[in-house]
């Protein structure tokens, strides 16, 4: 099996042509502290991480990933149960009629046979469609030898699965990306111009984004010209969703080598049109059933998963992001929680399962590694878990529901059923770096909105409606 996650399965990201943008009403952009030039390139690349293959024709189990990776690692059927969304299945709620669309760099060249066998094996239905276009460019061969398209291709199978996984119901549509070829670069804005033709022609309702950056090794001047996508999925009532990161309180400077030795919040999940999707460690039992309630992932000081990661004992970090921004003040829907973010946009805003010690099973079989089953993890799990979660709340509404966060802020003060408190774990970090440790300090979790958890996980069987109910109105 292979553990990925979140932004160091993807690869780098160049901030370089822009599409011109204003601030949302609800938020002012202001200059960080330490912002990169206008225009500087970003580099993320792909976490070519220690590997283990596990062979194997059934499904998989917990038992199997404890005895092989010494971690647990959960299958469809255990997340389903563990967010309560049989429930909703049993009603018709499976996602029927929407579309969730998955925004990936070069994709994979084997995601349509990989989501077959995938489905075949763990007893998840076909989805009404798989459909993949590149409305920006033609996509290079895939190249088994380049990492960042091995990690991108990675990163796409664990998109699509999981999200299908969760609605099962939904169409997929997968928006690949060109790229830079053999550079292994990625133009964000391609990214840009393929959410906006995706917004253009009505082809989705929510957006899940796998990929960040910290805001410092940006600045607010390319944030500024790199969000028009945002604004344009606002006017046309698409949702969209970024992971907050897996590096806890800290994130690379602007050479993706060096860590910052003080707290850094991750964008886009910090743009105030964006739902920010944090990461929590689920403790499952073969059923699906919670042996303990959630935490906030941390896998910073967890051997194990340092040495499947790293390739050695840590500590690294490796944990759910999460702080204050320093580019957006704070919108309007985060009035409540004012006492938390203070002036700032606070992330993230919900959490689901992202922690490497309770990974999830993908099946892949591009080139460059052993086919077959692997365990991932990180906010790039978490994030198309909650897409997925949004599209069967776009069926019960009956429309997209663009926007979310102002009904989840509300559904936490109307003391939602289907919003859970996660009241344990935190997002501190310690590496060495330098010749010397560094310890950056993050938030705690706690009852109500925190800045590692947001406003908690959730309970899909009420979760749901509700959010349909306020956002769908």
């Amino acid at each position: 099996m292979h553990l990925a996650y979140g932004a160091r399965a993807l690869a780098a990201v160049t901030l370089g042509a822009v599409v011109a943008a204003t601030a949302a009403p609800s938020a002012t952009v202001t200059q960080p502290r330490t912002a990169a030039p206008a225009g500087a390139s970003v580099t993320i690349t792909p976490g070519v991480q220690r590997q283990s293959h596990e062979s194997r024709r059934g499904p998989s189990t917990t038992a199997e990933c404890k005895q092989s990776l010494h971690i647990a690692c959960y299958n469809p059927v255990q997340i389903q149960r563990a967010y309560s969304l049989r429930a909703l299945y049993s009603r018709g709620i499976t996602g029927k009629g929407a579309t969730i669309v998955v925004i990936d760099p070069y994709g994979s060249p084997t995601i349509a046979r990989d989501l077959r066998t995938f489905d075949r094996i763990e007893g998840v239905r076909n989805p009404p469609s798989l459909r993949i276009i590149r409305p920006v460019g033609k996509v290079p061969a895939f190249n088994a030898n380049n990492a960042n398209m091995v990690g991108w291709a990675s990163e796409t199978t664990l998109d699509v699965e999981w999200a299908h996984t969760i609605a099962p119901g939904a169409r997929i549509l997968l928006v690949e990306t060109p790229g830079g070829g053999k550079t292994g670069t990625v133009s964000m804005d391609q990214i840009v111009k393929a959410e906006k033709y995706v917004i253009k022609h009505h082809l989705g309702g929510v957006i899940s984004q796998s990929f960040v950056a910290t805001e410092q090794a940006i600045g607010s001047a390319a944030v500024r010209r790199l969000r028009g996508a945002y604004l344009a999925a606002s006017a046309g009532h698409v949702t969209v969703l970024a992971g907050s990161g897996d590096s806890g309180a800290t994130g690379f400077e602007p050479d993706q080598r060096r860590y910052y030795t003080h707290p850094v919040t991750a964008w886009p999940a910090s743009d105030p049109l964006v739902t920010a999707v944090g990461g929590t460690r689920l403790n499952l039992d073969a059923n699906g059933k919670r042996k303990s309630a959630d935490t906030v992932w941390n896998d910073t000081y967890s051997p194990t998963a340092n040495q499947l990661v790293y390739g050695d004992n840590g500590p690294n970090p490796l944990a759910a992001g999460g702080g204050k921004s320093v580019i957006f003040r704070r919108p309007t829907y985060q009035n409540r929680v004012r006492g938390v973010v203070g002036s700032h946009r606070g992330v993230p805003d919900i959490s689901m399962s992202a922690a490497c010690t309770g990974a999830v099973n993908a099946y892949q079989s591009f080139g460059g590694q052993p086919a077959g089953w692997y365990a991932l993890c990180g906010t790039s799990e978490a994030t198309p878990l909650f897409a997925g979660i949004v599209a069967l709340a776009d069926q019960v509404a009956g429309h997209p529901l663009g926007l979310i966060n102002p009904a989840l802020y509300k559904m936490a003060s109307e003391h939602s059923r289907g919003i859970v408190s996660v009241e344990s774990g935190n997002t501190t970090v310690s590496y060495r770096q330098g010749g010397r440790w560094h310890r950056v300090h993050g938030s705690s979790a706690r009852a109500g909105y925190n800045l590692a958890a947001g406003l908690g996980t959730l309970n899909a069987r009420y979760f749901v409606p509700e959010l349909a109910r306020l956002a769908g109105r």
